[in-house]
C-alpha cells in the first residue's frame, strides 16, 4: 500500500512540475506579447510582419468578424530552428489586438528546447527520488522495523509451538515499546485463565470419572441381585432387564464421552514404537465370539510390519472401534477385508444399507442402523484418535462396500 501511495505522489509531483514550467513558459509568452503590442503601437511598421524571423514572432491585420470573440491560445508546435539545424518544439501564443480601428493578430513564439531537457531531466530525477525511497523504506523495514518488531515475532514463535498440557512458561523480551509491553502482559493474563480453566476442566473429567461410575455400578449390581429374587414377576423382571441395559448404555456412554474429552485434552502422553500388525491381529482375535456369533470372516492382507510412533493403547481402541463397526453393521455370513501397508490401512464391509452420509458419519451421537446398544460415538472417537496422531480417516461407498480408510500421513 506504501509502494502505491509513493506511486501516485511521484506521478503527482511529475506533473505538478511540467505544469510549473508551462505557467512559466506562458508568462514569458504573455509578458512578450504586451511589450510587442506597446512597441507596435509606437512603430507602424511592425503591424505588418507576416514572417517569422530571428524575432520569432507576426502580426497580421484580420477580419474582426472572423476573429470575434478570440481569446489567447497556448499550443505546442515544432518549428524549424536555424542554429538547431533541423525542426526544434516550440511554444506558440497567439492574440488579437486593436489599434485604431482595425484589428491584428500577433503570434509569438518561443523554443522549447531548453526546456524539453528540463522536463526530461525533472522525469529522470523523479525517479531516482521515486527509487531512492523505496529503497530506503525497504532497508528501514528490513533493518530497523525488523529490530522494533522482534519481541513480537518472537512471543509469536512461542505461542506457535505452547501446549496447555505441558503448562511451559512464555519468556517474553523486554522492551521499552508501550504496545509489545502491554501485549506481554495481556497474553500473560490470557494464558494464566486458560491454563486454569484447563486444569479445572482436567480434574473434573478425572472427578465425573469416578463420581459416576461408582454409582453406576452399585445400581447395575443391585438390580443383578434382585433378578434373584424368586417372587419377581415376569413383567417385573422385564422392566428391569430394559433398567439395566439402560444403565449398562449409560456406562459404556459415559466411558466413551470421558475417553473423547482426555483425548482432545491431550492427557495421553505417553508414546511409543506400535507395531499395528500385532494391535490389529490382537482386536481380530479379541472380536473372535463377535465373529462366530454372525458368522462372518475376516480376511487380512498384511503388506508390511508397519511401525508407528503413537500411544499403544489409543491405537488398539482405534482398529478396535473400525473393526466393531465393520462387524455390528456388516450382513451375517459376509466377508470383512482389512489391508495394512506402510500408507494406509483399509477395512470395508459388505451391508444391506446404501451409501452412508460421509459429512455427518464421524459426528458424535451419529447412529448407523437401528441397534439401541450402539452410542453413536465409536466412529467419533476413530476420528479423534486418528486426528491426534496425524492420520486422516476417511470413507467412502463403491460397489456395495462400505470402505473406512485411515491414512498414515
Amino acid at each position: 500500500m506504501l509502494l502505491g501511495l509513493l506511486s501516485i505522489w511521484a506521478v503527482v509531483f511529475y506533473y505538478a512540475m511540467f505544469n510549473e514550467i508551462y505557467d512559466s513558459i506562458d508568462d514569458g509568452l504573455e509578458h512578450r506579447k504586451m511589450v510587442l503590442i506597446a512597441r507596435a503601437n509606437e512603430d507602424l511598421s511592425l503591424l505588418d510582419k507576416p514572417q517569422y524571423d530571428e524575432y520569432l514572432f507576426t502580426i497580421k491585420q484580420v477580419d474582426h468578424n472572423d476573429y470575434r470573440g478570440f481569446k489567447d491560445t497556448y499550443k505546442d508546435s515544432v518549428m524549424y530552428m536555424v542554429n538547431e539545424k533541423d525542426h526544434e518544439p516550440v511554444r506558440l501564443l497567439e492574440s488579437v489586438f486593436k489599434k485604431n480601428d482595425d484589428y491584428y493578430k500577433i503570434s509569438i513564439v518561443t523554443s522549447m528546447v531548453e526546456e524539453d531537457d528540463q522536463i526530461h531531466n525533472l522525469l529522470k530525477y523523479t525517479l531516482i527520488l521515486y527509487a531512492a525511497l523505496v529503497l530506503s523504506i525497504l532497508l528501514l523495514n528490513n533493518l530497523f522495523l525488523r529490530k522494533v518488531w522482534q519481541p513480537f515475532y518472537r512471543i509469536l514463535d512461542q505461542l506457535k509451538g505452547y501446549q496447555l498440557e505441558k503448562n511451559e512458561p512464555i519468556h517474553y523480551k523486554a522492551t521499552n515499546i508501550e504496545e509489545f509491553s502491554l501485549l506481554n502482559k495481556s497474553i500473560e493474563k490470557l494464558l494464566n485463565r486458560t491454563q486454569q480453566s484447563y486444569s479445572n476442566q482436567k480434574q473434573f473429567i478425572e472427578n465425573a470419572s469416578h463420581e459416576l461410575q461408582t454409582p453406576l455400578a452399585i445400581a447395575i449390581n443391585k438390580l443383578e441381585l434382585l433378578f434373584e429374587d424368586e417372587t419377581l414377576t415376569e413383567a417385573q423382571a422385564e422392566q428391569l432387564q430394559q433398567t439395566l441395559e439402560n444403565l449398562e448404555r449409560l456406562t459404556r456412554l459415559n466411558r466413551s464421552l470421558l475417553l473423547i474429552s482426555k483425548i482432545e485434552n491431550d492427557q495421553f502422553q505417553m508414546r511409543e514404537e506400535v507395531h499395528l500388525q500385532v494391535v490389529i491381529e490382537k482386536n481380530i482375535s479379541d472380536f473372535s465370539e463377535m465373529l462366530h456369533h454372525k458368522n462372518q470372516k475376516i480376511n487380512f492382507d498384511a503388506e508390511h510390519r508397519t511401525v508407528k510412533n503413537a500411544n499403544p493403547d489409543l491405537i488398539y481402541i482405534l482398529f478396535s472401534n473400525l473393526i466393531k463397526n465393520s462387524i455390528a453393521h456388516g450382513q451375517s455370513g459376509s466377508e470383512i477385508s482389512m489391508k495394512l501397508s506402510d500408507k494406509d490401512f483399509v477395512i470395508s464391509n459388505y451391508s444391506q444399507s446404501d451409501s452412508l452420509q460421509n459429512e455427518d458419519i464421524f459426528e458424535r451421537f451419529q447412529k448407523i442402523g437401528n441397534n439401541p446398544n450402539s452410542t453413536g460415538l465409536g466412529l467419533s472417537i476413530a476420528k479423534s484418535i486418528a486426528e491426534k496422531f496425524g492420520f486422516t480417516l476417511e470413507y467412502h461407498f463403491q460397489n456395495g462396500q462400505h470402505y473406512f480408510t485411515v491414512e498414515f500421513n
